[in-house]
Order: C-alpha cells, then structure tokens, then sequence
C-alpha cells in the first residue's frame, strides 16, 4: 500500500490488541497459575489456523467513568480454526480485560459465532474467564446473556457444544456451560457457583472456600456438574483436542473413523477368565472394555461422578462408539439416582450425534433405601430408561454376569428395541438373585425343614440350575446369542457392520416430555 501510515496503523492497532489487558495483567494472570485467553487458542488450535473474528470491537458503555476504559476486543477473543484438520468455532474470555465481565459487544461476539457455528454446521467451544456481568451496563450484560443461552439452547443437538471453565464463572454465567455438551474444569484456578461464599455465609451461615463450594473437584466427584476435572490449563486443552476425535461435526454427520487397533493384548487374554465364579466377587468392567476396544482408545466421561456405571468413547474396530457399562467394584455396579442421569445424559448424546452405544451390563438392580426412594429414583431411573428407548442408533447390549429386575429392562435390554444382545455364559437373568428368589419362593419349606440352613442351600442349588444363567432367555430370544468373552470383539464388529446404515423412526411429535 502507498499509504504508510494507515499501514502503521493497522500494525499498532493489531499491537494492541494481543497486549489484551497490558503485561501487568498478563504477569498476575500467570502467577495465578493461568494461561491468557490467547495462550489457551493456541494449545486448543492446530498450529496456525486461528483466524480472529471481531478483534476491533470495543464496548459502548459511558457510564461510571468507562468512556475512558477503552480495549479493543472487549474482554473477550473469538475466531474459528481447526482441531486436527477439522474446523471449530471457538471463544476464549480474556480475564485481563475488565476481568473477562461480559458486557453487550462482549455477548454480541460470543452470539456471533454460535450463530456462524450453527449455520455452518461447526462444533464450538467456549474457554470461559469472566468475573460475570459488567455490573456497569446492568440490563445490558443480563440480556446479553440470555442472548447466549437462547443459542446454546437452539444448537443443543445439532452441533456439540463444549465448555472450558478455565476461571470463575458465577451467577448467571454458569447456565450457558450447564447448557452445553460437555464441561471441563481446571483444578485449583476454576470454580462455578449459583451464589457465592459471601452470600452463603449470609443466608445460611456456612463457612466455605470458593473451591470447596464449587471448584474442579466439588463439581467433577459431589455435584456432576463437571465431566471432567484437570490439572492444569494445558491438560484440560489437550483433553479436549482428544474428545474432539471422537465426535462428528454435526448431527447430520458420522464421527471420523481411524485404522482399526487390536485390543490390549494382557487385557484381551484375561477375558476368557475375568468373571469371577463368586457372583458376589468383584472385577473391574474397564479390563473388559480395555480387552474388546481399539487399544488405548477409551476416553473416560464423568470418571469420578457416579461410580458405579462407567460412561465415556471407545473405538471398536476404528469407529467411535459410546460405552455405557455397570462397574462392580462400586456398589456391586448398582442403578441409583446419579448412575442413572449420568448414564441418561451421556446416551442422550451420543443418540444426538449418530455415535453407535455399546453396553456391558452386570447389574444386580436399583439401590433399595429411603433416600433413593425420597431423591427420586423411580423418576430418575426412568431417564436412562427412557434414553435408550428413544435412541435410534445401533445399539448392543453385552451381559457379563448378573441382570436382575427392572435394571435388566432398563439397561438397552431387546424389549426396549436394542440391535444385538448377547450374553457371556457366566450371566444370569432372573427378577432377582438366587438367594432373594429363594427366601421368598421357598419361605414356607425352609422354615419347616429340619436344618433350614441345609434346606435352604439345596433350594438355592436347584434355582440356580433351572434360573441362573442366559438360556432361558436366549431361548425366548431375548438375547440373540450366548458367546464366549474372547468372542465378543469380533462379534461387536460384525454386528455394527450391518447395523451401520440403520433407519429407525419415532412417531412425530413437538417434542418429547422426559421425565425430568
């Protein structure tokens, strides 16, 4: 150009504007153990495909003085680019700029790439540092974020939506991420709450610490809020490049295939074994995942929430697929009211985005007691049941030992329209275990008999023989095949190769009325 000194300009300009807040911030920023919202594109971003959206905008406000605080970008950078080759939208609050507050031109930039994301059919991933609304704007930065939630609401579905607490997030702040995918805290430096400790101690009189009442750590094991919880921000970014590779990016689209892994090959040998001849004993389902799966291909959702049901992507012969699966080593791998909205919510999912579910089920039912019962478990247990009803991709079922009572129904059993069922041999698929069943059934016998203990052992021997195991049902066709645990891989992918184009429909309607 022959103007120099537009182009100086526009160098200045550009100068300024990856300053963000100044090197005084920038330094407290880093001392906080944090990176800059820039630092954190660029570990997310393959290496040099940011492009920037809307880094010139600057607030509006005059009052209380902000006429004269003026920084271009307005607390907030926003652009799109890529994740292994494949493009994301993506918003990064820059906390030293007026604390990352989101004021009016600060939502209309994050609105404006949710709008370009949802148009375009692109993931988009929100990296969240903000002291909240700028109290200077009042209604403003409230409508402002309204605004937010009506397009996380409106792209729910469509497009997966991703959120990084990298920071506070309070008060109203804290609906938009609740409203997204999947929500990745960092330990230590990121928190979210309703109302904060001030407020707490002021109406209830608990003494708490930000992190304690909503920091990485509260929300990833107490709350569920958090599906998951890292170290650092570098972690928490890398971690999400990974969940990236498993997801497509929209809901009319597949998630991208990789070269087919062999499974672990300790874990794949010890299948045959895993299941121990003591129904009561414990084993670790991720040993059977780690022994079907690609190998080191599962990505663990929600691993400190819930226990007892294991949730997160896999690869089966070098296709994503969501796993759902009952763990033994918690609470006997038991449905309570947690299990069941994590399991719910995760199915739900992967259902939205075409991502096939595989289900490993050694279930003994649903927790018994007065505070599942008050908690609402009936309806809380019904969401994961309703889940795997109204999910139209493939669906398999594998039964590794017990599937007991309602839990049997619930967990993608054939009479709630699953695609492939199968059971090991050590399985067992009663209304109840063998012990229970007996005591009632038998309960008039083992009371007269000479030696009831005796009695009741030989009852149980006998019920165990006629009852627990899976030929009754395979013979009913409830479940389609009993195999052998090392046969489980290859009879997975042969069941996925036919099930790959499946057309399932429900009957039209609004929408549907979960039971919430």
């Amino acid at each position: 150009m022959s103007d120099s000194k537009k182009v100086e300009r526009l160098a200045e300009l550009r100068k300024q504007i990856k300053e963000g807040g100044g090197k005084a911030r920038i330094d407290k920023q880093h001392e906080k153990g944090k990176l800059t919202a820039r630092e954190r594109i660029d570990i997310l971003l393959d290496n040099g495909s940011f492009q920037e959206i809307d880094a010139f905008v600057k607030h509006r406000s005059s009052a209380f003085g902000l006429e004269d605080q003026q920084f271009l970008g307005d607390g907030v950078v926003t652009g799109y680019g890529k994740i292994h080759g494949r493009p994301v939208y993506v918003f990064s609050q820059d906390f030293t700029i007026f604390g990352g507050s989101l004021s009016e031109t600060h939502a209309e930039k994050i609105c404006k790439i949710m709008d370009l994301a949802l148009k375009n059919g692109i993931p988009v991933i929100g990296l969240n540092d903000s002291g909240g609304a700028r109290i200077q704007e009042g209604v403003s930065s409230l409508g402002g974020y309204a605004e937010v939630f009506w397009r996380n609401s409106m792209a729910s579905g469509v497009i997966p939506q991703i959120s990084a607490v990298m920071g506070p997030c309070a008060g109203g702040a804290v609906y938009s991420p609740a409203l997204t995918d999947f929500v990745y805290m960092v330990k230590d430096t990121s928190y979210m709450f309703v109302t904060g400790p001030n407020v707490v101690k002021t109406v209830t009189h608990e003494e708490v610490t930000s992190e304690d009442l909503g920091g990485a750590s509260a929300h990833g094991t107490k709350s569920g809020v958090a599906h998951f919880a890292e170290d650092n921000d570098a972690v928490c970014l890398n971690s999400i490049r990974t969940l990236m590779e498993y997801l497509p990016q929209n809901c009319e689209e597949k998630a991208p295939a990789k070269p087919s892994q062999k499974p672990d090959a300790a874990k794949a040998e010890k299948l045959d074994d895993l299941v121990p001849d003591n129904p009561n004993k414990p084993y670790d389902i991720k040993d059977v995942i780690g022994g079907v799966m690609d190998k080191d291909s599962f990505y663990e959702v929600h691993e400190h929430y819930a226990d007892n049901i294991v949730v997160g992507f896999a690869r089966l012969d070098g296709r994503s697929v969501g796993i759902v699966a009952n763990q033994p080593l918690s609470l006997a791998g038991v449905l309570d009211i947690d299990a069941s909205v994590k399991g719910a919510r995760f199915v739900r999912f992967c259902d939205a985005f075409n991502i096939p579910l595989v289900v490993f089920e050694d279930v003994p039912g649903f927790l018994p007691g007065t505070d599942q019962e008050w908690g609402g478990i009936i309806k809380h247990g019904a969401k994961l049941l309703y889940a795997f009803c109204e999910a139209t991709v493939p669906k398999m079922t594998v039964i590794t030992r017990k599937a007991y009572g309602g839990a049997y129904d619930v967990m993608n059993s054939k009479h709630i329209r699953a695609d492939y069922n199968v059971a090991w041999p050590t399985s067992e698929i009663a209304v109840m275990g063998t012990k229970g069943a007996v005591e009632i059934i038998f309960r008039k016998e083992i009371a007269a008999a000479d030696n009831p203990e005796a009695k009741q052992k030989e009852l149980e021997d006998q019920y165990s023989e006629e009852f627990a195991h899976p030929y009754k049902a395979a013979a009913r066709g409830f479940i389609d095949d009993v195999i052998l645990p090392g046969e489980t891989r290859g009879k997975l992918i042969s069941a996925f190769e036919v099930c790959q184009n499946k057309v399932d429909t429900v009957p039209k309607k609004k929408h549907d009325n979960l039971p919430l």
